[in-house]
This record gives C-alpha cells, structure tokens and sequence, in this order.
C-alpha cells in the first residue's frame, strides 16, 4: 500500500520566534459537490530569543483561489493567550473552509514581551491544496 507523502511544513523566523505550519486536507469533512473544502493546520511557535513573550492577538489573511479574502483577526490562539519563555513551544490545531478548492492562508502574531516591548511576528503564507484542485501551474 502506497504511503502518503508527509505534508509540506511551512516556516518563518522573526527574531528568534520560529513559527512552524503544517496542513492536512480534510476529506471527510468537505463536500465539493457544494463548494466546501475542509483544512486543518497545526502552528508550532518555538521561542529560541533569549526573551519571553506573549501571543496576544492574531491576524490571519485567508484568501481562496478565485481571490476572495477573509481577514480574521482576535485575542491570542484558540482561546489561549500562551506565554513562552527562552526555549519553550506551544502548538496547536485549527481549521478553515474554503468554497474553492484551494487557497492561501498568511498571518501574524503580536506578541508583547514581559518589559511591555512589542514585536509583529510572522505567520509564513501557507497553500490549501486540495485533490480538486485541476488547475496547473504556469
């Protein structure tokens, strides 16, 4: 039986706060027949600064293939607004539809560190990629 390839894991670094994104397709939850595509993603944030910050809020561009956007923006993560100290981790799982069969999802995460400072990290864009998607590269 053929293994599936891992899916692609997605990576940016802003100032010492490495933010990791895996995705996964949902099959079982999507329904192509009405234009719903189900994705789950899981984000790494790994502190490696010798400071300690806080996730206090997240901005999240989603935008479909046919170039509808959706801005979702809120307090910290899944209802957490985690501390990470010098060498900590935290990682969690979320979800998005789209009504096409792929997409692109970017953010930040604006952390404050325990003086007060502020710093803007960055979320690396990431694709949707479904198996319904029969468009071909250019």
């Amino acid at each position: 039986m053929a293994r599936r390839p891992a899916p692609p894991q997605y990576e940016a670094v802003t100032e010492g706060v490495r933010i990791r994104v895996r995705t996964r397709f949902l099959h079982d939850e999507s329904e192509p027949g009405r234009s719903r595509y189900m994705w789950s993603y899981t984000v790494d944030v790994e502190n490696e600064s010798d400071r300690t910050w806080t996730i206090a809020r997240r901005h999240w561009r989603i935008v479909d293939s046919v170039g509808r956007m959706l801005a979702v923006d809120g307090e910290g993560v899944v209802g957490q607004t985690p501390t990470l100290g010098p060498g900590e981790r935290f990682n969690y799982s979320s979800g998005t539809p789209l009504a096409t069969p792929s997409g692109l999802m970017s953010g930040t995460y604006d952390l404050v560190g325990e003086n007060g400072e502020e710093m803007v990290a960055v979320i690396p864009t990431f694709s949707l990629d479904s198996p319904y998607d029969t468009s071909l590269p250019s």
